[in-house]
């Protein structure tokens, strides 16, 4: 069994498509189909179900793959051992965020990542509403939930506030309400419940019980806009609505905390290009925390 055959293997498992899989990895379609194909002569087993729009695990594959992922792991912890690891940041690395802290946190600062290390490729993608480390689906994620359970190292990266915001023309129009009863005579923005990716974001019950939104958005961003615009009123985090001088706190007293995790894999631990994304993202977040608060 030819270890590299085993290592695109698992490239073509955890991204479920040939095509896919030979981007990430740098290899022709062709010869990644070809070296999964002489992996499964080796093992003289069916390993993927090659369709026109992607690949899926037999049962065989699924039972490879996991004992391929322990080999992978102890490869890594083998190269680590012998002073093995990489000696340089290069490849790629892909990071899921949640869109507020992905587009306008992490998106403006990756450049200088890139500019440090020129062989590195980042690719930034939103968190599904469910998402998996272990098929590398992301290799590095930015959460507000704590993983508890799975082979993932968890760093803490910082806390946030959420509060409630209008546009001084909305107020203008409508006047500034003086409790959370006087909410209920005012246009609320807010999400769209059925498409969000953790119970940790269900806040709007923190802040008014009974709370009945006239105009949903899935997007942290796209209801920034439509509270800048005077849509109405919205729940915003803090470090998004604060640049925005036309925006103000309402019901400054009602305020939600919750926090960024940042999460990956325990079989990449040794690989530079993740530790290299990790401290910088850990880097920047901490130096710009009091933006945060």
């Amino acid at each position: 069994m030819n270890w590299d055959d085993v290592r695109i293997f698992l490239a073509v498992a955890r991204s479920g498509q040939i095509l896919a899989a030979s981007r990430r990895l740098g290899l022709n379609h062709a010869t990644v189909g070809r070296r999964v194909g002489a992996l499964e002569d080796a093992l003289q087993s069916k390993l993927l179900i090659r369709r026109t729009n992607g690949c899926d695990l037999t049962p065989e594959g699924e039972a490879f793959m996991h004992a391929a992922e322990r080999m992978e792991a102890e490869m890594l912890s083998a190269r680590s051992a012998v002073g093995m690891t990489d000696t340089e940041v290069t490849g790629a690395v892909r990071i899921g965020a949640t869109d507020g802290f992905g587009v306008s946190f992490l998106a403006p600062r990756l450049g200088q990542l890139t500019e440090r290390y020129p062989g590195l490729k980042i690719q930034l993608v939103p968190v599904p509403l469910s998402f998996s480390l272990s098929r590398r689906e992301a290799d590095v994620v930015i959460t507000v939930e704590r993983p508890d359970t799975g082979r993932l190292i968890t760093r803490k990266l910082v806390d946030y506030t959420l509060a409630l915001y209008a546009s001084k023309n909305y107020l203008a129009a409508h006047g500034m309400p003086e409790n959370e009863e006087a909410l209920k005579q005012h246009r609320l923005i807010g999400y769209v419940e059925d498409l969000i990716m953790s119970p940790r974001l269900h806040y709007r019950s923190e802040f008014a019980r009974n709370w009945e939104s006239d105009f949903e958005i899935s997007a942290v961003l796209g209801q920034v806009e439509a509270v800048r615009a005077g849509a109405g009123i919205g729940i915003l985090h803090t470090f998004l609505a604060r640049p925005h001088k036309e925006l103000v706190p309402v019901l400054p007293h009602k305020q939600v905390g919750r926090t960024y995790w940042i999460v990956y894999h325990e079989n990449l631990r040794n690989i530079r290009r993740i530790k290299a994304v990790v401290d910088f993202i850990a880097e920047e977040t901490d130096r710009e925390r009091g933006q945060f608060s």
